[in-house]
């Protein structure tokens, strides 16, 4: 037996961090890179992150459909570029998870399908089909996706085991006839693969990524000016503060230039009109960084923190109205995933949202 040595032992040295040390690391420890956890989603976070993925391919098709469950025809996710659908030019997304990196034994069947159904005139062939795989494309399935005839010549040589009898439960599907002319004819040219750093490219373009894979929300533009003349998205909470001003001097007003004899009161309209444009700037921000529903949330949380304030005792209209701005400006909102990016001008901008839909009113005896 051969004794161990002390050269046989060494200093134990981690291999240094690759980056530079921060509160967040000590905190949450070295962020996994995304393409590492797309590796490691379990089935329903798979599904859940091929869901929000495909909201991204609605830039690129008129129309994005998914489908499931028996039946589906080799289709799963189909994206249309024109009314025609299947009768058109389409593209088809197949999107498997496997414990391993996709292999060619995996997809045989689903290359049959294609061209099977496409044969019965299920729909025309698709422009493009990619695979997308939990776990990536292995090496030799994505050299034969790099070679059309050799992928051709290697779905022959596996039809027999892989798709005679497994395209349909209901019948042998043999290559011979008019299906193997077909065969032979069809373009294999269009069977390509998606990368894990496509998809996250292309999920970084949706409302989930932020969620998902964490990092922050990207920078926020700036709000737009209010136009010179209000907009007819803006005539409801206008009309309310026409209602409020007027409540507060004893005299109807009945559009904004009636404002122009009350300095005061002239400035603090186009203040609000100000923050109105901060939270319509902030609702257009949401529609493209977190997921549907993260704005009305907000809206709702800041809709609780005033109403209380809002449906109170006060002098009058404009009183109501200056109180409930002074509440929205004093709201602590950190748990919505737009808290981050909201600023104040962003929640009293909000109320005017609010009055706009008749959530909030100034004059409670108005209409």
């Amino acid at each position: 037996m051969r004794l161990i040595k002390d050269d046989d032992l060494k200093e134990i040295t981690p291999t240094p961090a690759t980056c530079s040390a921060s509160p967040e690391h000590v905190t949450s420890g070295v962020p996994v890179p995304k393409v590492m956890r797309i590796r490691t989603f379990s089935p329903d976070d798979w599904e859940d992150f091929i869901e929000e993925w495909s909201t991204s391919l609605s830039a690129t098709y008129l129309k994005v459909r998914r489908f499931g469950g028996s039946g589906d025809l080799g289709v799963d996710i189909a994206g249309f570029t024109s009314e025609f659908g299947f009768q058109g030019i389409w593209d088809n997304y197949q999107c498997k998870r496997y414990d391993h990196p996709l292999r060619p034994s995996d997809i045989w069947v689903e290359i049959g399908k294609v061209i099977y159904y496409s044969f019965k005139g299920g729909y025309l062939p698709p422009r493009q089909h990619f695979f997308v795989a939990s776990r990536g494309i292995g090496t030799s399935l994505e050299q034969l996706l790099n070679k059309p005839d050799k992928l051709k010549f290697k779905a022959r040589e596996n039809w027999e085991k892989h798709c005679e009898k497994a395209i349909t439960s209901t019948e042998k599907i043999p290559l011979i006839g008019d299906f193997e002319v077909y065969f032979d004819a069809f373009d294999f040219s269009i069977f390509t693969s998606k990368s894990h750093v496509e998809l996250i490219e292309d999920h970084s373009t949706t409302g989930y990524h932020a969620v998902r894979f964490g990092g922050g929300l990207p920078p926020r533009p700036n709000p737009d000016k209010p136009p010179a003349t209000p907009a007819q998205m803006e005539s409801r909470y206008i009309r309310q503060l026409l209602n409020a001003y007027g409540d507060h001097l004893g005299a109807p007003m009945s559009d904004p230039v009636a404002l122009d004899a009350h300095a005061p009161i002239k400035r603090d309209f186009l203040r609000q009109r100000e923050r109105f444009y901060h939270a319509e700037s902030l609702r257009n921000f949401a529609r493209d960084t977190v997921p549907k529903g993260t704005f009305a949330a907000l809206q709702d949380e800041v809709c609780h923190g005033v109403i209380d304030i809002c449906e109170g005792h006060h002098l009058n209209g404009l009183e109501r109205m200056r109180a409930t701005m002074t509440q929205a400006a004093a709201l602590s909102l950190t748990a919505n995933p737009l808290s981050s990016v909201t600023k104040k001008q962003d929640c009293q901008g909000i109320c005017h949202q609010l009055a706009n839909e008749d959530r909030l009113t100034w004059v409670p005896d108005d209409g």
